[in-house]
């Protein structure tokens, strides 16, 4: 497809709610040169830190370059770690104020320690909790008071307990009232029935154990791969979905439609330095381009060429609009 500043404006008029586990990122950068007197472990002299939206905080983040009309929903606790993450939310212009507040559970983040780019270590700090009845109860109204104003909802799934069954028909039968798109970016340890959803964006590994499957990496091309396609097939059907998008790193995307040929999409990566945050990008730019109102297949290249952009950086990194105009010419 050919891309031009029109289809930027157009991206701009998206308005996406991303319902998730939200995260704050902690990264310490640094250096080693000896090892500590006090144990086999390498001692790293601090030269920067950096904190980033996470999770499906991350998808948001993706979204508010392209679109001024980006919101957040997810559970935060009453910590620092929250007001820091509102703090970034805002200056990266999406909305927080869709987020529920625990009064016991702490707001989950993850602390990397880097050093020659390597991760020497990270400390995570979270508590799992399945999401209650109240909280499904303040969900549903904060949900709707928003639906007039969106156009698709994402639903981030990290496993972290705030996306459940119970969730996922609330907002299945919330955006078929006011007629919008739910898409999927599912977690392998918490496997759900997604049928009333739009679309389904597992990558390789997650289609393959969701269908039951085992990948032998046989070496055909996507279009030619037996196991695949079967994967495709019983995916569509398990999930009773009208879209199945599944992301292959280096071999791009395989999109799956019912009553239609797969269709696949080469990477358009020049090169990978780090692929944290991929999927984030992918389900991001995916999503906000069919709210658009841009096809399907249109959806996956714009969402291919973004995903290509980010694993060319490190860190949970995104994209600008000029970046993906680039990307195309």
């Amino acid at each position: 497809m050919t891309f031009t500043r029109d289809h930027l404006q157009r991206l701009a008029q998206g308005r996406i709610l991303v319902v998730g586990d939200v995260m704050l990122d902690h990264f310490i950068w640094g250096h080693v040169r000896r090892i500590s007197p006090e144990a086999p472990v390498p001692i790293v002299e601090v030269t920067k830190e950096e904190f980033y939206p996470g999770g499906a905080a991350n998808v948001a983040r993706n979204i508010s370059p392209f679109s001024p009309h980006t919101h957040l929903m997810g559970r935060v606790g009453k910590d620092m770690a929250a007001d820091k993450l509102r703090a970034l939310l805002i200056e990266d212009q999406v909305d927080p104020n869709p987020l529920l507040v625990h009064e016991t559970l702490p707001t989950i983040s993850k602390a990397r320690v880097v050093a020659r780019q390597q991760q020497i270590v990270r400390v995570d700090r979270e508590k799992l909790l399945p999401q209650s009845d109240a909280e499904l109860a303040e969900v549903e109204q904060r949900l709707r008071q928003l639906a007039p104003e969106l156009d698709a909802i994402i639903l981030e799934d990290y496993g972290k307990g705030f996306i459940t069954e119970k969730l996922m028909q609330l907002v299945s039968k919330v955006a078929a009232e006011h007629k919008l798109i739910v898409t999927v970016d599912p977690s392998p340890r918490n496997p759900l029935p997604w049928a009333g959803v739009s679309l389904v964006k597992p990558n390789r590994l997650e289609a393959f154990a969701a269908a039951g499957l085992e990948d032998h990496l046989l070496p055909e091309a996507p279009l030619e791969n037996s196991e695949l396609l079967e994967v495709g097939r019983v995916l569509l059907s398990k999930w009773n979905v009208a879209s199945v998008l599944v992301t292959l790193g280096e071999q791009g995307m395989m999109l799956f439609e019912r009553d239609q040929a797969p269709h696949h999409i080469p990477t358009r990566a020049r090169e990978v330095f780090d692929v944290s945050g991929a999927g984030d990008t992918a389900i991001a730019l995916l999503t906000l381009a069919l709210a658009a109102g841009f096809s399907l297949e249109d959806a996956a290249e714009i969402s291919n060429h973004a995903s290509g952009i980010v694993v060319g950086k490190l860190g949970t990194a995104t994209l600008t609009p000029d970046e993906l105009l680039a990307a195309f010419n």
